[in-house]
């Protein structure tokens, strides 16, 4: 039989488990809104060049405004994954010492990640994630700089724009939690 303490324990433990996933949800849904303002901040920028004349140099703006928004999107997919991570191994162990031989209280925080299609659908959304975030601005940069004439301040805009894509493209990679569990 549980003690008073560990019955207190297991309560605050259940009251930080609410808490950390009520964090996590809010985050999914900003991290999600930030696909959609990605895409709206890429048409903006594409109608206002089109609408603009052509004016190529229009096309710089695509790259900070993406990076911008890809750096927003990485930290808060890197944190909603800390989270569950902190979960699976602190919550979660914690909570099982306190009531051996009970199931597992957050069984499913570590069910999800063992599904066998799982590295196949986050190779996906990396590629999402790249070409939403560095292809497309990489790829205005291209357009800008296939076009003429070409000022040096702007030539010189355009290749910290691909500085700061390709960092972004590392990090993407690098946070892209490819593993099993």
């Amino acid at each position: 039989m549980p003690s008073d303490e560990d019955t207190m324990a297991g309560r605050l433990l259940i009251v930080e488990y609410e808490q950390v996933k009520e964090e996590q949800r809010a985050r999914i849904g900003f991290r999600d809104n930030l696909l959609y303002a990605t895409l709206a901040a890429m048409a903006a920028v594409i109608t206002f060049t089109l609408q603009g004349g052509g004016h190529a140099e229009l096309l710089l703006l695509l790259p900070p405004s993406s990076v911008l928004l890809g750096w927003a999107y990485l930290v808060n997919d890197e944190k909603i994954s800390a989270i569950g991570r902190y979960i699976r191994e602190e919550l979660d162990p914690r909570l099982a010492a306190l009531a051996p031989g009970l199931p597992r209280a957050f069984g499913w925080e570590l069910a999800h990640r063992d599904d066998r299609h799982r590295v196949s659908r986050k190779r996906l959304q990396l590629g999402v994630d790249l070409l939403m975030f560095t292809v497309a601005p990489a790829s205005s940069l291209v357009v800008y700089w296939t076009r003429r004439p070409m000022w040096a301040v702007l030539a010189g805009v355009s290749a910290a724009e691909a500085a700061l894509v390709a960092v972004l493209a590392v990090q993407i990679v690098r946070y892209a939690d490819l593993g099993r569990a």
